[in-house]
């Protein structure tokens, strides 16, 4: 399984007079032991589908030869570089991500019944259910804030993937939550330091954290125990515990 994020800062890389913003993009692999490691750190002013497909490219020379689920919040070109890479992995969507984006413009005052309304979604049972319930959200909700349900259509074979699976493995792939806690411990990192001379300076930094964040990763993901039998299950032909 993998993760991928976005970080929701900028490191600002002084060039002779120029600061430029870049991104720090960030991957979080989940091997069959349930272990979590980071298979990749990339800096980048912008994204898109050939950026992701140079980072795909790149870990599956690495040795990554295949994913089974990648989860990642909304990036760009993500679902196309993962296709032209890893032709049979599935790729959903951070449900929690797309909520947070659904209450970008939405007023304090409607933000406790709007999420209500949207939680029957990504709780149904069958994706035909979870039509459902976006067609009900949407009917009460359209007129005030058209862009959301516009957004889960849009979005919406990469939000349901999760749905046909059993609870167990849904436990351990709708959210990112995993590698947010590494955005957040690198957040600390740099809070007092935003400039930096040149890319390699933020990946030294952001190595030696990394290398101290992971020494404490000894320990299976919660309830991978439960969930492997599932994977075994759904992707038989591809797991290989022995």
């Amino acid at each position: 399984m993998l993760e991928l994020i976005k970080h929701s800062y900028f490191c600002k890389l002084h060039r002779l007079l120029n600061i430029t913003n870049k991104s720090v993009y960030i991957a979080l692999g989940v091997d069959l032991e349930g272990k979590k490691d980071v298979l990749g750190l990339w800096i980048s002013e912008n994204e898109g589908a050939k950026f992701w497909l140079a980072n795909f490219t790149e870990m599956k020379n690495r040795g990554l030869n295949d994913i089974l689920i990648a989860c990642s919040d909304n990036l760009t070109g993500m679902s196309e570089a993962i296709q032209s890479v890893y032709l049979k992995t599935e790729h959903q969507l951070c449900i929690v991500h797309q909520i947070r984006n659904s209450l970008k413009y939405v007023s304090y005052k409607h933000r406790k019944s709007l999420v209500a309304d949207l939680k029957p979604i990504y709780t149904a049972c069958s994706e035909e259910q979870a039509m459902q319930a976006l067609e009900s959200f949407e009917n009460k909700w359209n007129k005030q804030y058209p862009q959301i349900a516009k957004s889960w259509y849009k979005n919406w074979d990469n939000l349901m993937v999760f749905i046909s699976y059993p609870t167990e493995i849904k436990r351990v792939i709708y959210t990112t939550n995993a590698i947010e806690s590494v955005n957040s411990q690198l957040r600390k990192v740099i809070r007092n330091k935003k400039v930096f001379p040149n890319d390699m300076a933020v990946f030294k930094i952001f190595y030696l954290a990394i290398e101290n964040i992971t020494k404490k990763w000894t320990m299976p993901i919660q309830n991978w125990n439960t969930a492997i039998a599932h994977f075994m299950i759904k992707f038989e032909d591809r797991i290989n515990l022995n």
